[in-house]
């Protein structure tokens, strides 16, 4: 008898503060199977290195929650591509201590904004081994906890606007093992990806088998999109009210390869004021419509 397949981990991003056991309680109040978290204040370079006290709350609260996946996500600031010195400096010293507090917490992963080769013309060239220099040094200098490269809407000289940058980013960061790669769905859509339908899904997702490789997609933001396909704008709508529709974002949340894998909804939220249950609520509600129609 086969067993039934395990769920995807629906969840939202939601605030630390007063500490990551915190980050739990906030999650369970929206219902949610997965949790991110920025590790440190988003608008400040200074690492936030967690205490043993912390550390232990916070599995002790996850232990004992329906909270089954943890993602740190790497804050803004980062550039790891920058010709700047200096930022590439800052930005390395702040992975590490997300992948050193990532390693603490027990968390899924971090997932980073590959950077931008913002003084290159919105050409990757030489920002692609720039940063993947930065990515491999603090990959060297922490353990255990994986590093997700998130794909990108494509503005600018962003990186990882494509399944082959994504390739190459991974090629030139090593390769290694604790490396994979986060989608976001109103990135896909913004730079180019038509996700729009279960079919078109497959068909992009045989696409980023054959680029990257499926053993490496670690973790999902799902997120609707104000702007249109190609737009290369990165504008979240809440899910079922932008250019993904309530059919994309169906589809999304009940794709069969996704299944088991963090999914987190960033909003902004049908109340305008961050994700809360209702908004998980409808997402499992799309994953059952998405589901439904795959019958």
């Amino acid at each position: 008898m086969l067993e039934p397949p395990v769920a995807m981990l629906i969840g939202v991003h939601v605030s630390p503060a007063g500490g990551p056991a915190k980050a739990v309680e906030r999650g369970v109040e929206r219902g949610a199977r997965s949790i991110q978290i920025f590790n440190q204040n988003p608008r400040q370079w200074k690492p936030r290195e967690y205490s043993t006290e912390e550390v232990a709350e916070f599995r002790a609260a996850i232990a004992d929650s329906d909270v089954d996946a943890l993602l740190i996500h790497a804050v803004y600031l980062l550039n790891c591509a920058s010709e700047d010195a200096e930022i590439r400096t800052k930005s390395h010293t702040s992975l590490t201590a997300s992948l050193r507090a990532g390693s603490a917490l027990g968390a899924n992963a971090v997932v980073l904004h590959p950077g931008s080769a913002l003084k290159d013309g919105g050409e990757a060239g030489a920002a692609l081994d720039r940063a993947g220099a930065v990515i491999a040094e603090a990959l060297a200098e922490s353990e255990g906890c994986p590093l997700h490269l998130e794909n990108t809407a494509g503005a600018g000289g962003t990186l990882g606007r494509s399944f082959e940058e994504l390739a190459r980013l991974l090629e030139v960061a090593g390769g290694d093992a604790r490396l994979g790669i986060c989608l976001d769905s109103c990135h896909l859509l913004a730079s180019g990806y038509d996700v729009r339908s279960a079919e078109a899904l497959t068909d992009v997702l045989d696409e980023f088998d054959r680029v990257v490789g499926l053993a490496r997609l670690g973790s999902l933001h799902v997120n609707d999109s104000m702007t249109p396909l190609g737009s290369n704008r990165d504008r979240h709508a809440n899910l079922g009210d932008g250019e993904l529709g309530r059919a994309g974002c169906a589809a999304f949340l009940s794709e069969p390869r996704f299944e088991g894998i963090a999914c987190v909804l960033e909003g902004p939220g049908a109340k305008g004021k961050g994700v809360d249950r209702d908004d998980i609520e409808d997402a499992f509600a799309l994953r059952d419509e998405g589901l439904a129609a795959r019958r």
